[in-house]
């Protein structure tokens, strides 16, 4: 057992993990978490299958019976007894998200701070799923709209956030009375099974949850098209490439489930003449290079117009240049590895795809780091290119940012909308008429637009998603809510008369 192993294995334990769990189902038969750090292998998990699936799923739905007619306030006190368990297990969580999916540690802690923040939101939330009364034309009659839970819902996470992401989902699905069934990345088992192990916490002390409330699946996506396609999942909330997307959509749409999904972001950033450039020197380097580029929310485009291009590119090059890349366990360390070869070897194909385009590239280099050897390693690259062409218009899950010039905001907006997704954006101006343009119906396109800072590092109040290829769903704060609920239209009659809509006439007798 390598130390890291060691490391997990002990982190396991101290979260409640028991050790069978990290037992293969039958030889060859498991899933092998394995650390960015060093490439090597942490855990054995066993695999799911199609049928572990489908049996997770016939157990939340005979919970949701149950579990839909207990109050909400009194669903809330579950979501704030998981708050209480990642507040007392923080550090270990954090410690094992740097271990599985290389985060360093800052970043770590902020990931399960978010989870904790989403608790304290659907705690709030659990006392306040309200509908409206409506007006009516009809006297001595009343309009409503009430709010009652959707049934199960299937969470499948990707593996640059871990845990946040499954919290949001589970926190908002729980205080609206639906049981859930998780899917985790194949590459991050082992926060899963952590993050499950404090919700079994949280569930025993709450003391009379039905059983099956909540499911684990820790599977291939052989075991993630079994919740696709199940007649009892009402919705599917997934987060992955679009290519993902475009399979499961489909599928869901076939049986009229539900879906909410979370895909790619290509997102971009304008930096206007009247921009204060040290603010935007930190602004664009943490949502360029932090989380190593792997962030849906991470700026790939920056549109910099001609009067500022030569104040602001050269401090950016100076920063891609001396920021510290290495293991995220140290301190000092603002990026940690690539997830894997594959994210290494496109990110590789694409700043070639970049040169061959005319481009200029800063950085991108293989980066050694001592006694992590088996780790992909990767300076941050800046691209100049002449213009938004190549690899530019595509999304590569990397620390890539590629910087073009433009002169007019017109076609600086043009440009950021000439995408297919359409996640997050930025812009940097101290104009207020160039502000408000960028957020008008004629600025961008995306589904969250930001003024003076940049496009990662979204806050739980807000709903979270975008548009285009990015999916359209939207998860975490605001009236996110609504999409793990069903709406009923209510009109009750208090009177004796019986007038009709519209003024139809109906007489009999």
């Amino acid at each position: 057992m390598t130390a890291l192993a060691r490391s997990a294995h002990d982190l396991l334990v101290r979260l409640g993990v028991p050790p069978s769990s990290l037992e293969p189902a039958s030889p060859g038969g498991g899933l092998v978490s394995r650390s960015p750090i060093d490439g090597q292998p942490l855990a054995t998990v066993a695999a799911a299958t199609p049928a572990d699936a489908t049996a997770a799923v016939a157990a939340a739905h005979a919970a949701f019976a149950a579990w839909r007619m207990v109050p909400a306030p009194r669903r809330g006190e579950l979501v704030r007894l998981l708050g209480e368990e990642l507040r007392a297990h923080k550090d270990d969580l954090a410690a094992l998200v740097t271990l599985e999916a290389g985060k360093v540690v800052s970043e770590g802690l902020g990931e399960v701070q978010e989870m904790i923040d989403i608790c304290d939101f659907a705690v709030g939330l659990s006392r306040q799923l309200c509908g409206l009364t409506i007006a009516t034309e009809r006297r001595e009659h009343r309009m409503m709209e009430t709010w009652h839970p959707l049934g199960v819902v299937a969470i499948i996470s990707a593996f640059n956030f871990p845990v946040a992401v499954w919290a949001w989902n589970a926190a908002l699905a729980l205080v609206c009375g639906d049981p859930i069934v998780w899917k985790p990345s194949e590459k991050t088992p082992l926060t899963a099974l952590a993050t499950h192990a404090l919700l079994g916490r949280a569930l025993a002390r709450f003391g009379d949850a039905p059983a099956g409330l909540a499911q684990l699946v820790v599977g291939g996506a052989d075991a993630g098209a079994a919740l696709v396609d199940d007649p009892r999942v009402a919705l599917v909330s997934a987060t992955g490439s679009t290519a993902m997307g475009r399979a499961v959509a489909p599928r869901l749409a076939a049986r009229f489930a539900r879906a909410l999904l979370e895909l790619g972001g290509n997102n971009g950033a304008i930096v206007c003449p009247s921009a204060d450039v040290d603010l935007t020197v930190r602004a664009v380097a943490f949502a360029a290079m932090g989380t190593a580029g792997q962030r849906c929310t991470t700026l790939r485009r920056l549109f910099v117009h001609d009067e500022v291009y030569d104040a602001l590119v050269p401090r950016l090059v100076r920063a891609y240049a001396s920021v510290a890349v290495g293991d995220p366990r140290a301190p000092g360390t603002l990026v940690g590895p690539l997830i894997d070869a594959r994210a290494a070897d496109a990110m590789a194909a694409a700043l070639a795809e970049a040169r061959a385009a005319g481009g200029v590239v800063h950085g991108g280099e293989v980066v050694a780091v001592p006694g992590c050897d088996g780790g992909r390693y990767v300076r941050p690259a800046l691209v100049e290119l002449p213009g938004q062409v190549g690899p530019m218009l595509r999304e590569t899950f990397a620390p890539i940012l590629y910087v073009v010039r433009y002169r007019d905001l017109d076609e600086a907006i043009a440009l950021h909308n000439a995408t297919s997704h359409g996640l997050s954006s930025s812009i940097f101006t101290r104009d207020l008429g160039e502000a408000e343009r960028f957020l008008s119906a004629s600025g961008s396109d995306c589904g969250i637009a930001n003024v003076n800072l940049g496009p990662s590092g979204a806050e739980i109040g807000g709903a979270f998603g975008g548009e285009k290829d990015t999916g359209g769903g939207r998860e975490s704060g605001s009236d996110s809510w609504r999409a793990y609920m069903r709406r009923a239209t209510n009109t009750i009659n208090y009177g004796r008369a019986l007038p009709l809509a519209q003024g139809v006439k109906f007489d009999v007798g």
